[in-house]
C-alpha cells in the first residue's frame, strides 16, 4: 500500500468514528463530553500528550552512547586497586 492509500483509510476510520456519534447513544458524565466530537477530540489530545510526556522522558533518561563501557571500565579499574 502506498502512503497515500494508507492516509486516505485513516482518514475515512476517523470521520467514520466521529459520524458514528449520531448512531449510538452517548452517556454524559460531564457537560463538556456531550458536544459534537469530544471523544475524538480528547483521544487526539491524549496521544498528542503520550507522545510528549515519552519525548521528555527520552530526553530525561537519556544516556551516552559509550555509557555502559564506562562503567564497564570504572568497575575494572576498582576491581584491579
Amino acid at each position: 500500500m502506498s502512503k497515500k492509500t494508507l492516509w486516505t483509510v485513516f482518514a475515512i476510520a476517523l470521520a467514520l468514528s466521529v459520524l458514528a456519534e449520531f448512531a449510538i447513544d452517548i452517556h454524559l458524565h460531564f457537560g463538556i463530553d456531550g458536544w459534537f466530537g469530544f471523544h475524538a477530540v480528547y483521544g487526539f489530545l491524549a496521544c498528542v500528550a503520550l507522545v510528549l510526556v515519552a519525548r521528555l522522558m527520552g530526553f530525561v533518561l537519556k544516556r551516552a552512547d559509550d555509557y555502559y563501557e564506562r562503567i564497564a571500565a570504572a568497575r575494572e579499574e576498582q576491581d584491579d586497586a
